[in-house]
């Protein structure tokens, strides 16, 4: 896959997520500044990560998501549906790395293999699977994508791996 293409699907998935964000935050009343205070943001970054000047860190995302109720695949747009999981959790970068292991030997895939298919280095992934490094939104976005995997689940939000259409 060439890079132009990489870099369109990259856009588009931010959009969509900047999009499905702005929606949540009008759908909860609330302006971008308050958000931003809930999320420790200022109003300019909620404003940024809306118009996909830059991305919304996972943790933010998560915190968002826990308080207000969202499940993560409706905010990224894997769903269409709100599924409600009432489980307030902590980012934990061991749990995520042993939930990308899980997945990457259940698809009997060797590390290069998974990186490879999602567009990531393969040392990048080694540290997100070791847990050495909190996974990225949009690594996280591609690799569940790919092979149809809940966000909630690589978060430890819900025990269902598969995507809830």
């Amino acid at each position: 896959m060439n890079i132009l293409v990489i870099n369109v699907k990259i856009i588009l998935v931010i959009d969509m997520i900047n999009n499905n964000l702005r929606y949540c935050r009008e759908e909860l009343e609330m302006t971008q500044e308050e958000l931003g205070i809930v999320l420790g943001a200022s109003k300019q970054t909620v404003s940024n990560w809306e118009t996909g000047y830059i991305f919304m860190p996972l943790s933010k995302l998560v915190r968002f998501c826990n308080l207000y109720n969202y499940s993560l695949d409706f905010v990224v747009g894997f769903t269409k549906k709100n599924i409600k999981y009432n489980k307030d959790i902590k980012l934990d970068q061991k749990l995520i790395g042993n939930n990308l292991k899980t997945l990457r030997t259940k698809l009997n895939l060797t590390q290069q293999k998974l990186s490879d298919k999602c567009n990531l280095y393969q040392a990048t992934y080694n540290h997100y699977e070791t847990g050495y490094s909190l996974i990225k939104i949009i690594p996280a976005y591609s690799i569940c994508k790919t092979y149809n995997i809940s966000m909630d689940w690589l978060v430890g939000r819900t025990n269902n791996k598969k995507i809830n259409k």
